[in-house]
Formats: structure tokens, C-alpha cells, sequence
């Protein structure tokens, strides 16, 4: 069975592991720490950074991003992508926002200060998280779905009426959030709702049964309708 290198609480292999979901490739989990700098590890992916996809035949493909397209060349028959040129202009736009803008502004800083450190030592970095960076993030968040809530004032999915490439990724980097319980969904629910959507999903089980431990998530994270 092929195996995926991940970390359970990150935007990039969580986008993959949607991905496979919506595919119907089953691999195996492997959780990897990649700022060890495991030998091993690095023998598969010089960069050292997850996701790696390694397939049984030995083979190896790294980065959320090729792996996704990886994906869509292979499974053709699922896609990510609609088949209008304009629609999948959209869809890419709108992953690119998610990994790039809310990435820098959200999610990446959150998930280190209130994740990731807890599971480095000192010298690694680890530490009491910065609340100041805590305190911008959840103040940038707003703004991000306040903009899905735009966007699903006349469409039916992030890049138009069908799922796409552009709500895994969102619903990626949501979700790690979600799980930290820093996604203040009350307050957006156009935005909740296709959130709803996102996560009844059968892709999304498995990101639902994730548990980090020591790090619990709130109650109403599996929930379906919550």
C-alpha cells in the first residue's frame, strides 16, 4: 500500500488527504516530524518537509501541490478541477488564496504557536506560544470568512456549483483551526454552512477521527451538524 508522510494538524497534508479521499486512494498514514530532520525522512524528501507521497513501487512524490495534481492526472475520472478552462482559472485562484494569503496571515503562524511548538523542545524552537501572533491571526480570520460568505452569496461552492480543487484546500486549513477550536463559525453562517457541507463529506472521516495527544479537540469538531 502506498504511504503518506503527514502531520495531523497541517493545512498541506490534510489537503492531500482530502484529495485521496475524493479519489478513493486508500494509503497508509505515517505521522512525520518534520522539523527532526529525520535521516530517513530526508532520504525521500531532500527539502524535509511533509506531505510525501511514497508509493509501494518505491517512488516518491513530495509537496501538497504535485501530489494533488499527481492525483488528478491519475484519476481523471474523479476531478478536482471543472472541465472549463475559466472555471478552473477559478478554482486554482482560489486554492492559491487558501495556501498562500491565509497561510500567511492565518493558519501557518496559529497552527505554530499553539501546535507545533508544543512538541518542539527548546532548541528547536519550542515554547510558550506568542500570544500578539495568536491575537493578529484570529483578528485576520474574520476577514477570510467573511470573504467565503461573499462568495457563497450566489454560488453553490467556493469556485462555482460544483466541489473543486478550491474548497479542499480551504476546507484544509479551516479544519486544522477548526480542531484548535479558533474558528468563530457562529458569526459567518453562510461560511458554516458550506463548512457543513465540506464535512459530511465520506473524504473527511478521516480528518474527523484525528486526535493529537495531549491536545484534544473541542466536542462539536466531529459533529456534523454543529
Amino acid at each position: 500500500m502506498d504511504q503518506l508522510f503527514h502531520l495531523p494538524i497541517s493545512p498541506a497534508c490534510r489537503k492531500v488527504r482530502l484529495a485521496l479521499g475524493e479519489k478513493g486512494h486508500e494509503v497508509e498514514l505515517v505521522e512525520e516530524r518534520d522539523w527532526e530532520g529525520r535521516r530517513e525522512f530526508l532520504a525521500l524528501n531532500p527539502a524535509g518537509e511533509v506531505p510525501v507521497l511514497l508509493e509501494e513501487s518505491g517512488r516518491t512524490i513530495c509537496g501538497a501541490t504535485p501530489i494533488v495534481e499527481f492525483l488528478e492526472d491519475s484519476v481523471p475520472d474523479r476531478p478536482l478541477l471543472p472541465g472549463d478552462a475559466y472555471a478552473r482559472a477559478e478554482a486554482r485562484r482560489l486554492a492559491e488564496w487558501f495556501d498562500k494569503k491565509f497561510a500567511e496571515e492565518v493558519s501557518l503562524p496559529l497552527i505554530h504557536e499553539k501546535v507545533t511548538k508544543r512538541f518542539m523542545s527548546a532548541v528547536e524552537g519550542g515554547g510558550s506560544p506568542d500570544m500578539a501572533v495568536v491575537r493578529a491571526t484570529l483578528y485576520n480570520v474574520r476577514y477570510h470568512l467573511d470573504y467565503i460568505s461573499y462568495l457563497m452569496e450566489d454560488r453553490r461552492w467556493l469556485a462555482g456549483e460544483a466541489m473543486s480543487l478550491a474548497d479542499i484546500t480551504a476546507a484544509a486549513h479551516l479544519s486544522c483551526l477548526d480542531y484548535i477550536g479558533d474558528v468563530p463559525w457562529s458569526q459567518f453562517p453562510q461560511a458554516k454552512e458550506w463548512y457543513v457541507r465540506l464535512k459530511s463529506r465520506p473524504s473527511f472521516r478521516a480528518l474527523l477521527a484525528d486526535h493529537v495527544p495531549g491536545m484534544p479537540p473541542p466536542r462539536v469538531y466531529a459533529n456534523l451538524d454543529f
